[in-house]
């Protein structure tokens, strides 16, 4: 493997969750120089007043303003990548990007990979633009052996945690939490902890019941359930860390979430609905596994009530993660496919 170090890698990534810059400092263990462009980014009460009239708000009129937003975007990404002249680049979705962006790529003839930390379905990428990629990481097995069948230059590289964001407090919040967007089996599953006399707390714009949140996501009605509005990762990695367990809820995806990696990284307890998680986890040990809706509140009162085996499984988990599972572990993999 050659050695990254003094190598200029940038990473062209959304926002979401500042994901990118946990990603970063794990390129950044290896020896790379990393510089990231969020290319979706609106930092700024301007830039966020913008991004509501020019793209949100004629879309709630009925025009189609992803032409325009795909322009825009493209244009900075572009001007981006001509500025930086990177050794190494790492494009994270990027399917809001267009055509440009990409003969830019190839242009400049920089070594580069997509990384896929979601579902393909959930991505505007066919098969044909897949297949003259050097290399496409995806976050799902399943995934990853499909997209090699079909002729892409695929590899699979899971989720991962970020150590720096690792909260030291203990456990003060008696409550199971979940912090994402609101679905409907979410919903249900914190109705039924509720309704049976589990306290739960849900963090996210889609459950508050700020004016401002129910505003910004055009809609007013929300669960009768205790909710805060959004929190930034590392406030998210606190929260989670404190209290009594975290639900990790995945209902229809390939993958496993970030969350996976994150509550277990930070010293939580995590519920999860996945049973291929013992691909990475002792179930029972380092992590719960829950099967029905029943068997999350037997599991919920039990932490609850159990501190001294909630203790253990929280040792555990983050041992686990911190030995195999951070973004510096993941970028190691990475590193592999451009050798």
């Amino acid at each position: 493997m050659s050695s990254p170090r003094g190598q200029r890698l940038l990473i062209i990534s959304p926002a979401f969750h500042g994901y990118c810059h946990s990603i970063a400092r794990g390129f950044r263990a290896l020896g790379y120089e990393t510089a990231v462009h969020r290319y979706d980014a609106f930092d700024t009460v301007g830039t966020k007043l913008r991004n509501k009239l020019r793209y949100e708000l004629p879309e709630r009129f009925g025009a189609d303003s992803r032409e325009r937003a795909e322009a825009d975007l493209t244009r900075r990404a572009v001007q981006v990548l001509r500025e930086h002249r990177p050794d190494r680049l790492l494009v994270i979705k990027a399917d809001a990007l267009g055509q440009a962006f990409w003969e830019e790529v190839r242009a400049q003839g920089v070594p580069h990979l997509l990384w896929l930390y979601d579902d393909l379905t959930r991505h505007r990428y066919d098969l044909d633009f897949l297949r003259q990629l050097p290399g496409v990481i995806s976050y799902a097995r399943s995934e990853a052996d499909m997209l090699s069948e079909a002729g892409v230059s695929a590899a699979y590289v899971p989720n991962g945690f970020d150590p720096e964001l690792a909260p030291s407090q203990t456990r003060t919040q008696e409550e199971i939490v979940f912090v994402g967007s609101r679905y409907p089996n979410r919903v249900q599953l914190l109705e039924h902890l509720s309704g049976h006399g589990v306290p739960v707390r849900a963090y996210g714009r889609g459950w508050s019941h700020h004016p401002v949140d129910r505003l910004r996501t055009w809609e007013w009605a929300r669960p009768d359930l205790p909710a805060e509005r959004d929190i930034p990762l590392a406030q998210a990695y606190a929260v989670q860390a404190r209290a009594a367990a975290a639900l990790n809820v995945h209902g229809l995806q390939e993958g496993l979430a970030m969350r996976t990696f994150e509550v277990p990284g930070m010293n939580g307890i995590q519920l999860i609905d996945r049973p291929d998680v013992e691909e990475f986890y002792d179930p029972g040990t380092e992590v719960l596994i829950y099967r029905s809706p029943e068997e999350l509140l037997e599991l919920s009162r039990r932490v609850l009530a159990d501190r001294p085996w909630s203790e253990r499984i929280r040792a555990a988990g983050r041992a686990r993660t911190l030995a195999e599972h951070t973004f510096a572990h993941r970028a190691q993999e990475v590193q592999k496919l451009w050798d």
